[in-house]
């Protein structure tokens, strides 16, 4: 007895010095809210007043000032993000995963940014504005590595902080701008689609198919391995970062409010984190203020606003990266063919260390058009060598002049020639002023090609056919500016025509432009809070009319009981994504065994790929409504053609019996919030265990869906599990009549510190649709009981 009592003892002690020793290790690391401290290469005190979020308001004498703080700042509470951000173009990630991130980093280090990001570089103006205020963020920066506390995860993964440079701002843009590309994704399936399967299943995907036709049956079909795709697809989805992905943004004129002022909102969709994407902060000097929204590494917001405008983006999705086969010289395969005559390819040398092992040195050819993707990509069997011509590194890049000149813009004029330099990635920028003015912009280096080419394959890089033969001058790109109809909107649809034809990209469907413009036409009495409930929004406007042309291919004396009391559910839907809602649980069970009975059979390791593309979504309702197609027919039966109603009633009798299974007999039980659900994983969390519950922000129910509103996206595939994967990023609404005291909220927190209060205090708020304000009054801001004073070190 004396010795269990002894053991207790021991264990409780053991427990209150681990208590103990966690409660100091964390105080010791939490970000500094409060307090003073010195800085070096201030001029004068910084106040900075951090608000209930965690917002930091930085009063400064002078830009530089407020510079350096916002850098030391943003690294105390975000170095980790900024240190994965950094590594992804250069090919750095496994000097702190392991060899499991090598293929990703021998294709990132492969594609050119950093070479890119050196040229730009040495060419910047030194002496100019956005050249010195980037110079004190990174200084900022770098005194706090000198000086702040080391993150968590830097000890765990082992690794040792290093300074920032320019470069690594410029990797950040290149990586940016790559993620927003789609081309990769889509460009090598479809020249594999057309190779193996032939035009017409090529032509009915890209929508110039004849609806009458007759089908020559193949006797035989080349396998789809979509090796290049899926390869790309893989590398990003599993990046330790979120990508960026699609967006809403929508600006209201002064004549449709209630209260006559403009009204602006936007909520990028980027795939979800832990840390979330932006960091804000509020500017504040004699001559200058913005409340910016920062990715990790930029000095100056992609988002932001102060009392005079606001301004905002979602992704063009317009083509900037496309792929041209090259020919090789038969007796040098160090040349390749042009019209001039043969080249001999650039050969690049990169060297990607491993955490706990050898280091892997490699070599990229690079010709003409840009990287040959055979090296970098694995299991890429082509004889013919694939380069890769993107905009982003073969034009001038003005991004860091481009972001700065965004927020310190004097007037919409202003801002409109800022906007004009951008030349990839494509993005909708829209605006909103006090003086009433409202505009959308399509910012992009548009080109032209001969007539009839097709970018939706691979281009001939040897005849010199298929080469760029304009870029367009930004006048002639789309864009609104103050319409009678008093709203622009952007949600990554279709812009306007561009010399009299529609422009060439990776367009979202009509789903959540269709449902915003519903929602803005008729209503002439806007105020800040109806466009914070409509930021929320999960009914579709298209869902349950393709669920319906679904249905009436369905044979209805087929169906057993419970399979009619679904259809009855799914036929009354008015496409509302809430989490008592039966049937979106049918229909995105229903859509999947169509897609899968449809195109599965010719598409093979390419299917899921496919089905989760804006080109699926672009093509599914005329695949529906086409009573003759290539694709109904299933190759793998034999002597048998099958029709557009067997496909269809096969499809939905496989859903019902699936969700049975997977949910049970009782129909009523088959909530949506049953099998949809959202967690933001951290880098190290994704590891599992008490890693993922220590880091990990959630997994929480949710509501909304693809392509509502509220876009919860997530893939399609053959679990029946839906885990939202990314969503809006932020909700920001600026409301001109009430400018300081307009609404925002992010996924999780302001904060990447586990040790934070603001780690993830947002969460629970953003899940309900709710708002925190973004502080503009400086006699609200400065009653916070957080504050910060920064002082110059002698």
């Amino acid at each position: 007895m004396k010795f269990l009592k002894k053991v207790l003892k021991i264990i409780v002690l053991l427990s209150v010095l681990l208590c103990a020793a966690y409660l100091g290790y964390s105080k010791y690391n939490t970000p500094k809210y409060s307090g003073e401290f010195e800085i070096e290469q201030l001029s004068n005190i910084v106040n900075v007043y951090f608000d209930n979020n965690g917002v930091p308001h930085i009063n400064a004498q002078n830009q530089k000032d407020a510079y350096i703080a916002l850098g030391y700042l943003h690294a105390q509470d975000r170095l980790w993000q900024m240190e994965l951000i950094r590594r992804i173009a250069p090919g750095r990630l496994s000097e702190i995963f392991g060899k499991d991130l090598l293929k990703t980093d021998v294709f990132f280090a492969g594609l050119g940014i950093e070479e890119a990001a050196e040229q730009t570089i040495q060419n910047l103006d030194k002496n100019a504005e956005f050249y010195q205020l980037t110079q004190a963020y990174l200084d900022g920066i770098n005194q706090y590595i000198a000086n702040g506390k080391t993150p968590l995860e830097f000890s765990l993964v082992g690794i040792e902080k290093e300074k920032y440079t320019l470069k690594d701002i410029y990797n950040v843009f290149g990586y940016m701008s790559f993620s927003f590309a789609v081309a990769h994704k889509t460009d090598p399936l479809l020249t594999e689609i057309k190779e193996k399967l032939g035009e017409p299943y090529l032509n009915e995907l890209l929508g110039s198919f004849s609806e009458n036709l007759t089908i020559n049956r193949m006797d035989s079909v080349s396998k789809i391995n979509a090796n290049f795709s899926k390869s790309v697809s893989a590398m990003i989805d599993n990046m330790p970062v979120a990508p960026l992905i699609g967006s809403n943004s929508w600006v209201i004129g002064a004549d449709k409010t209630k209260n006559g002022k403009v009204i602006f909102a936007n909520d990028p969709h980027i795939g979800f984190s832990q840390p979330s994407v932006w960091y804000q902060n509020h500017i504040k000097t004699p001559n200058f203020e913005v409340y910016g929204f920062n990715i990790a590494l930029m000095p100056f917001p992609l988002l932001g606003h102060n009392k005079r405008y606001a301004y905002g983006l979602t992704m063009l999705a317009n083509d900037d990266l496309n792929f041209y086969t090259e020919e090789n010289n038969s007796n040098n395969s160090s040349e390749y063919k042009t019209l001039q005559g043969y080249k001999t390819y650039k050969m690049v040398t990169k060297t990607i260390k491993i955490k706990d092992d050898v280091d892997t040195t490699f070599q990229v050819k690079v010709s003409k058009h840009g990287p040959i993707m055979n090296g970098l990509i694995t299991h890429l069997k082509n004889e013919k060598p694939i380069a890769m011509h993107w905009l982003y590194t073969q034009l001038e890049n003005e991004m860091l002049e481009v972001s700065h000149g965004i927020s310190h813009s004097k007037s919409i004029t202003d801002f409109q020639h800022s906007v004009s330099k951008i030349h990839a990635p494509g993005l909708n920028v829209m605006y909103g002023d006090a003086e009433d003015n409202i505009a959308w912009f399509a910012s992009a280096k548009l080109y032209q090609l001969r007539d009839s080419l097709s970018t939706k394959t691979y281009l001939n890089g040897a005849s010199g056919d298929d080469e760029i033969t304009e870029i367009l001058d930004f006048s002639e790109n789309p864009k609104s500016i103050n319409p009678k109809w008093n709203y622009v909107y952007s949600a990554n649809h279709q812009p306007d025509t561009v010399r009299g034809k529609l422009y060439p990209g990776y367009y979202q469907p009509e789903n959540r432009s269709k449902r915003i413009v519903s929602l803005l036409k008729d209503k002439n009495d806007f105020t800040k809070l109806d466009v914070a409930e409509m930021m929320y929004d999960v009914t579709s406007s298209v869902d349950h009319f393709i669920a319906n042309d679904l249905l009436k291919n369905v044979i209805k004396s087929d169906l057993s009981a419970s399979e009619k009391q679904a259809f009855s559910i799914l036929e009354k839907w008015q496409g509302d994504y809430l989490k008592t809602s039966i049937a979106p649980t049918i229909y995105n069970r229903f859509l999947f065994e169509f897609l899968k009975n449809t195109y599965k059979d010719e598409l093979g390791d390419g299917f899921e790929l496919f089905i989760n593309s804006q080109l699926q979504d672009q093509v599914l309702r005329t695949q529906i409504n086409r009573e003759n197609s290539v694709w109904w027919d299933d190759i793998t039966t034999t002597n048998t053609t099958e029709t557009k109603q067997e496909i269809i009633t096969k499809a939905y009798q496989n859903a019902i019996a699936f969700l049975q299974k997977q949910l049970g007999g009782n129909i009523e039980s088959w909530t949506w919030n049953s099998v949809i659900s959202v967690e933001y994983e951290h880098a190290i969390g994704k590891a599992g265990g008490l890693l993922r519950s220590f880091f990990n922000v959630g997994p929480f129910e949710t509501i909304g869906g693809n392509e509502v509103i509220n876009n919860q996206i997530f893939k399609l595939d053959s679990t029946g599990v839906y885990k939202v994967t990314a969503g809006p990023s932020t909700r920001r609404v600026v409301d001109f009549s009430d400018v300081e005291n307009s609404l925002s909220i992010i996924p999780t927190g302001q904060s990447g510190n586990v040790f934070s209060e603001y780690y993830q205090d947002q969460t629970h708020k953003y899940l309900e649709g709710k708002f925190i304000p973004m502080q503009l009054n400086e006699s609200e801001i400065i009653k916070s009981k957080n504050l910060l004073i920064l002082r110059p070190k002698d």
